[in-house]
């Protein structure tokens, strides 16, 4: 007899143990679902609160292929996993979601591209890149490493000869520098049925020396319209890379009033942490869902929201504290998410908040207020 998805009948794996992981385990204590963890971190986010926790490498083959044998289904909660080893558990019959090659495709900025354009999906204009070749865009371009980037790292903006000459040697693609107005992200699920379900669109706001996410705001301040674009994009790429999971898809606004494809992320993703909170299924519920082909959880926001992410303050490296956390928690609607990390240093993720009201005008007030009295520090 096949397996239930129920709970305890199923041995379910995660690449990754970090505070995506972290979270996915609070989601799935809800459905009484047991999460096995691997990360290369023995002091990772979910060492202490997965059903079992491995430290391994998340690359090679054989730590892969022997943490997947004995499961039911695979997941991921960072893309760069060894998919030779996820394609050995698929011919075991282990299921695995997303898809080895879409794990592929997607850590590989050049394939992401190609892909787009080959599917119709709106994005800006892009070359591939070695040292030395002819780029046919304009001062200034954007330079981009084709795999191993993540939060920022590995994307440059190139602004004469000299900073291109002194930018990535390794393969990566030129992408033209399209003026935009806004920066948005959407989170959409797919299950093996073919249901599909998008969270609505969220304003992203950067700390523009972390070049990270600083702020969201949802539901964005855009017109219905552009809104609902969005999500038939989103709803689009996932159907036509056929994929089982939640994707979050980044897209730019432009000047002159189109969205283009920036980036997507086969995964939870910290554009929708906000989900928790304000809306009635949260991605990391309906990551759990879609890839147990359970049906998608109802996507609607009950409040307006904002999330603000919670990075190391510069000049503090060592054990971490929470400075004006009590503060923080004195006001309504304010949901603090830290995430297990002992060590804080420079612009590293250590938790976020989420603030809740019933207007856009309330919420930001109140991020400003959060954001003034809480800083990651050091006890050194």
């Amino acid at each position: 007899m096949a397996k239930s998805w129920y709970g305890r009948e199923l041995q379910i794996g995660v690449l990754g143990g970090g505070q995506l992981g972290r979270m996915l385990i609070q989601a799935a204590n809800s459905l009484d679902i047991q999460l096995h963890m691997l990360d290369p971190d023995p002091n990772a986010p979910c060492a202490h609160i997965a059903y079992s926790f491995e430290s391994g490498s998340l690359t090679d083959y054989q730590t892969v292929l022997n943490f997947g044998k004995n499961k039911d289904l695979l997941t991921v909660e960072i893309e760069n996993v060894n998919t030779d080893a996820l394609r050995e558990l698929e011919k075991q019959g282990v299921q695995v979601y997303p898809q080895p090659h879409i794990l592929e495709l997607i850590r590989d900025k050049g394939l992401q591209k190609q892909f787009y354009l080959d599917h119709q999906i709106p994005t800006a204009p892009f070359v591939f890149y070695n040292p030395g070749d002819t780029i046919p865009y304009d001062f200034p371009y954007v330079h981009k490493l084709r795999t191993g980037g993540y939060d920022g790292k590995g994307v440059q903006i190139i602004k004469n000869e000299a900073q291109l000459v002194s930018s990535f040697n390794e393969p990566s693609i030129i992408e033209e520098c399209v003026p935009f107005e806004k920066e948005l992200s959407v989170i959409v699920a797919r299950n093996k049925n073919g249901q599909i379900k998008s969270f609505g669109l969220v304003e992203c706001e950067f700390n523009p020396e972390a070049n990270l996410v600083e702020f969201l705001f949802s539901p964005a301040d855009v017109n219905p319209n552009i809104e609902k674009k969005a999500q038939q994009i989103a709803s689009d790429l996932i159907e036509k890379l056929e994929m089982v999971g939640l994707l979050a898809v980044e897209l730019f606004l432009t000047n002159d009033g189109e969205l283009l494809v920036n980036e997507i992320a086969p995964r939870p993703h910290n554009s929708g942490h906000h989900t928790i909170e304000i809306a009635r299924c949260s991605q990391f519920e309906q990551h759990l869902r879609a890839i147990l082909n359970l049906p998608l959880g109802e996507t609607q926001f009950h409040s307006a929201g904002a999330m603000l992410n919670l990075i190391g303050e510069k000049g503090h490296e060592g054990p971490v504290l929470y400075q004006g956390l009590e503060t923080i928690l004195n006001i309504p609607g304010v949901h603090p998410h830290l995430y297990g990390k002992s060590h804080t240093k420079p612009f590293r993720k250590m938790g976020h908040v989420t603030i809740s009201a019933d207007h856009m005008d309330e919420v930001r007030k109140k991020a400003e207020l959060v954001k003034a009295n809480i800083k990651v520090i050091s006890k050194n």
